[in-house]
Formats: structure tokens, C-alpha cells, sequence
């Protein structure tokens, strides 16, 4: 049994993001699918003491139908930026300094090329630091088949997966017949009843930010508040 998602990467993404990566033995960065903009393929939202505010990667959009994969970041300035409001906006946070020398280091030693490259970082050093064991790996490297649903059921097979893990809103497109003919059983996940963490002052609660804002409140605790993890313990 090989459980597997499918989901376009994002900028330091939510911790339902994260659920769904600690569900499943792979998960795939489809960075094949188009570019969207407005969309949390290059923003993410933070808490400050004025409410919250968008971090957002400032990227090159040539052609209304490009890829993820071939979307450019601007230059670097964006990776001062975006590390200097998480420094000011979270150093008073109980667990900001456990993480500070890990962030620092992927705002500050790589110049970013590609938006796919930012995410990728990002998103693989959160999941160690919860010790999550899935695999990562990108759309690119398995042959891709025409239409959403053909593309996505392509996929599963091409790793070997019996079970396919989808986010909610897919239930408006996915054919989930041509998994069930294939033998693969479509899971979904659910978002709803996270708990709520302290949150800097933060009225009303906003589950929708960057995990980030949980793991720099919460440290070594955030798994507790995340749906996947079953408390296992999480260590630096």
C-alpha cells in the first residue's frame, strides 16, 4: 500500500499543507500546473501587532500560461525583506529563537533563481523540522498525461501508488471513477476543527498563515496542534 498527493508547491505554506504531506508516503510538487496569480504559490500571510500581512515573492509573469516550474523571482531583495518582517514581527514569540539560525540561513545563503526552488527549500526544512519521513519529489520527473484528472491518476501510478490523498477543493473537477477503475482509492482531506494556538494577541484566531507563525509560538509543541502527527515528539 503506497498512499500518495498530489498539490502545487507553495510559499511557506499552512499547516494543513504540512498534514497532508505527513499523510502520505510521497508527495508530489506539481509545478507542471500553471502559474496562478493572487494564489499562495508565492505569498504567504504572517501575524503582526497590526493585524495580518501578506509576505508576497515578487515574481516574472511573461505568459498568462506558464508553468510554476518556469516562473522567475524578480531578484533577491525580497529575501531581506521577508526575513527582517518575520524577525520583527516574531522575536518576542516563545520559540523564535530555536528556528532563527535555520531561517537565516534560507533567506540569506541562497540566491533564488526560480519560484519552484524558494517553495522546494522552504518546504523541505519544515517537514524535517517535524520530522516528517515522506518523500518529495516533482511532477517534472514522471511522464504527465492529458487532462486534470488523467494527469493526476498518471501520476499515482508512476510511483506506485494505491491510494491518492487530494485537498477538498479538488472535489469540484476530480473524476474520482477513473481511480476507483485504476484500483486506487481517493482519500480526502479535511480541514476543519484545528485547534486554536496562542497567537500573539492575534482576535479573531486566523488559522490561515504561514505554519511559521505556529512553529516560532509553539517550537517543539506545533505537532499537538496539527492533525497527522498523533503527538509523536519533535525534536531540533
Amino acid at each position: 500500500m503506497k498512499k500518495v498527493a498530489v498539490l502545487q508547491s507553495s510559499y511557506i505554506p499552512w499547516k494543513g499543507y504540512f498534514d497532508i504531506v505527513n499523510s502520505v508516503d510521497e508527495f508530489i510538487l506539481y509545478d507542471d500546473a500553471q502559474y496562478t496569480r493572487r494564489d499562495w504559490r508565492n505569498r504567504n500571510k504572517i501575524i503582526t501587532p497590526q493585524g495580518v500581512q501578506w509576505l508576497t515573492i515578487p515574481v516574472v509573469q511573461y505568459d498568462f500560461k506558464q508553468k510554476i516550474k518556469d516562473t522567475y523571482v524578480v531578484n533577491a531583495q525580497w529575501q531581506a525583506k521577508h526575513w527582517r518582517s518575520l524577525q520583527q514581527n516574531y522575536k518576542k514569540a516563545t520559540c523564535f529563537n530555536l528556528y532563527e539560525e535555520i531561517f537565516l540561513e534560507l533567506y540569506t545563503a541562497t540566491s533564488y533563481e526560480k519560484l519552484s526552488a524558494v517553495n522546494y527549500a522552504f518546504i523541505q526544512k519544515i517537514s524535517e523540522l517535524l520530522q516528517c519521513k515522506t518523500r518529495l519529489s516533482w511532477s517534472m520527473d514522471y511522464p504527465l498525461a492529458e487532462g486534470k484528472s488523467e494527469r493526476l491518476l498518471k501520476l499515482v501510478q508512476a510511483v506506485g501508488g494505491t491510494e491518492y490523498l487530494s485537498g477538498p477543493a479538488a472535489k469540484a473537477y476530480l473524476d474520482e471513477s477513473l481511480f476507483a477503475a485504476a484500483g486506487i482509492t481517493v482519500h480526502w482531506m479535511d480541514y476543519n476543527n484545528y485547534p486554536p494556538y496562542p497567537q500573539q494577541g492575534q482576535q479573531p484566531f486566523e488559522h490561515g498563515v504561514s505554519i511559521l507563525d505556529l512553529l516560532f509560538n509553539e517550537g517543539p509543541n506545533a505537532i499537538n496542534y496539527m492533525k497527522s502527527f498523533h503527538h509523536q515528539a519533535l525534536s531540533l
